[in-house]
């Protein structure tokens, strides 16, 4: 049987790693390099990296640390894949084919499209021909509205009136590879995943799904396993305040006798 995986979350905002709440307020946590380093040595089985940068402005402007300073996103790239064991997915300003083509030759293993898609509509589809369903990833970001959940892009700030599980529906008929959805009702807010909104979602489509949004304790990665039919579970902040953090949440996985990998003592 196919394992879960556990999927740490990082979000990049102007060069910085960053904790996000609500899609609305950031907050500053250091070198992002650094952390992905740490993640990889603690058995993370893959990794989201999301650029949520407004602009093109990545520098730390901090000449005093060992990370050299980088002015744009894939030389950021190519700086995180050398420090990993893991697969890694990249998502943020992707627009065109030659966006994921320089994101895959510069060390990723997936990108992940949230925006592009809405603006057109072949995009998903000229994407997997290109490079293969299996690197597509679609991030989907939705919220309970008064008319029920619907999907939002361009940073959680446009609503686009469509459900998130009709969204999976098209993009999976279109070719992608795998969804993440993202509650932004739940973002930052450790109150655990939106299980309804996971499962609708989790339960229309074939491909795989990872789940993401509001894990504040172990817990709520067994409930979002429990209760619905993804097949990884993620995370961002839970991940970056506590020592040896993946390795953790893994154990307390395993030792529940969900379907994971066996922590590694060795990686620790």
């Amino acid at each position: 049987m196919k394992k879960k995986r556990l999927i740490p979350v990082v979000l990049l905002k102007n060069g910085f790693l960053v904790q996000s709440k609500s899609f609305r307020r950031y907050q500053n946590l250091g070198n992002p390099i650094t952390s992905v380093k740490r993640l990889s040595e603690w058995a993370s089985d893959e990794l989201v990296y999301l650029d949520i940068s407004k602009d093109e402005n990545y520098d730390m402007r901090r000449d005093d640390i060992k990370h050299p300073n980088r002015s744009g996103i894939l030389d950021i790239i190519e700086d995180v894949s050398k420090v990993t064991f893991m697969p890694i997915t990249f998502g943020g300003k992707i627009r065109t084919l030659e966006d994921i083509e320089m994101r895959l030759s510069r060390g990723a293993d997936k990108i992940s499209l949230n925006t592009a898609p809405f603006e057109n509509s072949k995009f998903i589809s000229e994407a997997a021909k290109e490079f293969g369903s299996q690197c597509i990833v679609i991030s989907v970001d939705a919220k309970k509205t008064e008319t029920g959940y619907s999907v939002f892009s361009n940073g959680g700030k446009v609503d686009r009136n469509i459900s998130p599980s009709e969204w999976a529906k098209i993009c999976e008929s279109e070719g992608a590879g795998e969804i993440l959805i993202n509650s932004i009702d739940r973002d930052g807010m450790k109150n655990g995943y939106d299980i309804e909104m996971i499962d609708s979602v989790a339960s229309s489509v074939k491909l795989p799904v990872i789940a993401l949004g509001g894990v504040g304790e172990w817990n709520h990665f067994a409930e979002a396993l429990s209760k619905t039919n993804v097949d990884a579970v993620a995370a961002a902040n839970i991940f970056q305040y506590m020592d040896q953090s993946v390795y953790l949440a893994k154990k307390y996985l395993y030792e529940n006798n969900f379907n994971v990998r066996k922590p590694d003592l060795l990686l620790i």
